[in-house]
């Protein structure tokens, strides 16, 4: 009708023609011909709204056919179609995988976390080659028949081995190339993401040493000590004795090896014992000795030690190239991981947006999942005002953080493996001391230094009598200011 009143207001050039009172009937008319576009615009716009609401609402969703548990759209038919079948499989090898000997009771929770892992492999399958097929990524029957005889080699050493693996996974060969082109696909795509990662420019590579440089890069004042450990002073003293008269690296080898089968290895020589690391009167003993000079018997615990210092270290810090290599390395799998865990967050949702499940098959990675915001793993009694029956815990309404272990984020497994983040337990905390604390930072100092793992054992044992001197020592100085203040009154 609007189309017509239209053409009849032209013209034969295509103007609007002037209207006159004969042809719109006068003010009266031409309010009624207004009500009536008015009413087709408010149609038009009406219908609009109802398709955007409908759409919000799921009423838009395709239709999953008959037979299928889930529709992935956006990719070819025979991946995006989800048959019963294919779900059954997976579910039955869920079963295998949990062990069980018979299917769980329906309803059961048991049931319930076989049935969300099962729809969980088959969605996450549809998404990965689904994301194969827009990136490009192809997988040769050559490239999975190689890995397959690789995994045989590697742990199944007798084709009746290989055989009973398949009958206890219900598996067969052909599900096991679909495994096994699964796990190729998804190594491929985490390698192509991962190289267009932004490389690491200079500005962070210099920023990371200036930030780092005191800590990391500086080795703090040390000193390569000679010991002796023993429980016997006079076998410490008979020692000493032998070394007053031949301070020689022979006659230390003999000595340690007679005295000291502890420190017998290098003939007793700890190296680059570091001054921050000891407490007093130890770092006293250390540091305050001469060069060559023997320093004991000195009381430890049970124990009896005699030190001679053979070499002082200065501090030094390492210059920024003998460590840019290093630096630019590191940054580059922090940043190359981060970049990935951030795409797999876009290819989580994107899929999830893609994939529409049947009823009695949804769950929270279809696109039609209606959820009620709280904790899948909490009853349902903890969110209601008068619960029939009180719930025995429920969870916290601040969610514990928990961060991806680096390294652990793949597309089959694309929360990666969680590490939950808590405080030590108390009593481990109570039972940390100084010197505890002070050999967990020379165990992390050592750790980001160059050395032989000979001279890091070294340090090690170094630290440990170091520990065992400063408790003693703290003893002794506690019973002493005892005594003072019992003089003093």
């Amino acid at each position: 009708m609007g189309a017509k009143s239209g053409r009849n207001k032209r013209d034969g050039r295509g103007r609007p023609k002037k209207a006159t009172p004969s042809q719109t009937g006068g003010r009266k008319g031409g309010s009624r011909a207004a009500q009536r576009v008015g009413l087709i615009l408010f149609a038009v716009l009406f219908i609009g709204l109802f398709v955007v609401f409908a759409v919000a609402e799921g009423l838009g969703a395709p239709s999953i056919p008959a037979g299928d548990v889930a529709l992935v759209t956006g990719v070819p038919a025979e991946i995006g179609h989800i048959s019963k079948a294919d779900y059954e499989k997976v579910h039955e090898q869920q079963e295998a995988q949990a062990g069980l000997k018979k299917p769980p009771k329906e309803g059961s929770k048991k049931a319930e976390e076989l049935h969300k892992a099962a729809m969980g492999e088959v969605l996450n399958t549809a998404a990965i080659l689904g994301e194969a097929e827009e990136q490009g990524v192809k997988v040769t029957q050559k490239e999975i028949e190689a890995e397959i005889a690789k995994v045989k080699k590697e742990s199944f050493p007798t084709e009746k081995k290989w055989q009973e693996f398949l009958k206890e996974s219900h598996y067969t060969e052909e599900i096991v190339e679909q495994k096994v082109e699964l796990q190729i696909v998804s190594t491929k795509i985490q390698e192509k993401i991962t190289n267009e990662t932004p490389p690491v420019s200079e500005a962070e590579i210099e920023e990371y040493y200036e930030r780092e440089k005191a800590t990391q890069y500086t080795k703090k004042p040390s000193r390569d000590v000679r010991v002796v450990i023993n429980e016997n002073k006079k076998e410490v003293e008979e020692a000493q004795k032998a070394l007053e008269a031949d301070n020689s690296e022979a006659s230390w080898k003999k000595v340690t090896k007679k005295f000291s089968p502890t420190t017998e290895a290098n003939a007793g020589l700890q190296k680059e014992i570091s001054e921050e690391l000891l407490t007093e009167p130890l770092k006293k003993d250390i540091f305050g000795a001469k060069i060559g000079e023997l320093v004991g018997p000195v009381k430890q615990e049970k124990s009896y030690l005699l030190l001679e210092v053979v070499k002082d270290h200065k501090q030094s810090v390492q210059p920024l190239s003998e460590v840019k290599t290093t630096i630019s390395t590191q940054l580059t799998q922090e940043k190359q991981q981060k970049y990935f865990s951030e795409w797999v967050t876009g290819f989580q949702e994107k899929w999830r947006s893609r994939s529409y499940c049947a009823s009695g098959y949804v769950i929270e990675q279809c696109a039609n999942y209606k959820g009620s915001g709280h904790p899948s793993t909490a009853a349902a009694s903890c969110y209601e005002a008068n619960p029939k029956k009180p719930p025995t815990e429920c969870p916290a309404p601040v969610a514990q953080n928990q961060p991806a272990i680096p390294g652990s984020v793949t597309l089959a497994k694309p929360e990666g493996e969680r590490l939950v983040q808590r405080p030590h337990p108390e009593a481990e905390a109570k039972g940390k001391g100084k010197a505890a604390e002070g050999a967990e930072e020379a165990e992390g100092a050592a750790g980001t230094e160059e050395g032989s793992a000979q001279s890091q054992a070294e340090t090690e044992a170094a630290v440990k009598a170091a520990e065992e001197a400063a408790a003693e020592a703290a003893a002794e100085s506690g019973s002493k200011e005892k005594g003072s203040s019992e003089k003093g009154e």
